[in-house]
């Protein structure tokens, strides 16, 4: 990373790509430095494997970012995962009392606003291959939000997709439009952990997204004996990623 980044105060949590009409490759990173929430815009140079530090982004909507999907030169969507600042006080007071306070903001340099809102907890958000739809996950109401993009940038509700499990974040299949998720099948064990007994890992994949009966299936799952918290799942020409929110990674041949 270049050297004049603050790196030290550097604390990563969702990421996008962009890549422009010259191929220059752009990573868009949501950074909590000192408990707060920024975007961080880098360039990626790929012959010296390197990130340059291009621009930082804040503004009063963008707070408690969770992941943002990029749809345009500094344009974006992002999620907001609790409406309260104090992460303890969000967890309790939030979860408890079934709040749906969080959203979905879109940002550009000329305008940003709120977009969709009602989550009890948005977190991982993508975009269909056709650009035309945007999906959420709320994790606590453990579903995915499908919704229509406009030309303004609105976004209107079509369907919600019940999972039955925490849905962390999403990607999507560029050949094929199916969603991939991270999903945590019991929060407690994620939130309370215990080496003895961790939390497990799901993968679930979504096909016919659009259909009125879109297919779900479990693609990865595990006890937590090889991989714990599972938080994303990317797919690849029949590779699959599998992340984690404070585990290792797992490679799959799909």
């Amino acid at each position: 990373m270049s050297d004049d980044f603050d790196k030290a105060s550097f604390n990563p949590h969702g990421i996008s790509t962009f890549i422009d009409k010259d191929h220059t490759v752009y990573l868009y990173v949501v950074n909590h430095p000192d408990l707060k929430s920024t975007v961080e815009i880098f360039k990626f140079e790929e012959q010296q494997r390197s990130l340059i530090h291009l621009k930082t982004i804040q503004h009063e909507l963008l707070k408690s970012v969770n992941d943002i999907v990029v749809v345009g030169p500094e344009q974006f969507y992002a999620t907001r995962d609790r409406y309260s600042t104090n992460f303890f006080l969000a967890l309790f007071f939030e979860m408890v009392m079934d709040l749906h306070w969080t959203y979905v903001l879109f940002y550009s340099p000329r305008e940003v606003k709120v977009v969709a809102k009602g989550f009890s907890s948005a977190n991982g958000i993508t975009i269909s291959p056709d650009k035309k739809y945007i999906y959420v996950a709320d994790v606590m109401d453990k579903n995915i939000h499908v919704m229509k993009k406009h030309d303004n940038w609105d976004l209107t509700p079509l369907k919600v997709i019940q999972l039955g499990t925490l849905v962390d974040n999403l990607s999507v299949d560029p050949d094929t439009g199916d969603i991939w998720a991270g999903c945590h099948p019991n929060v407690m064990k994620l939130l309370m952990y215990n080496p003895q007994d961790p939390p497990g890992s799901e993968v679930l994949r979504i096909q016919n997204v659009l259909s009125d009966q879109p297919r779900i299936g479990t693609e990865y799952a595990n006890n937590g004996s090889v991989l714990q918290g599972s938080s994303v799942a990317v797919v690849y020409h029949g590779k699959l990623l599998i992340g984690t929110v404070f585990h290792k990674a797992v490679y799959c041949v799909l």
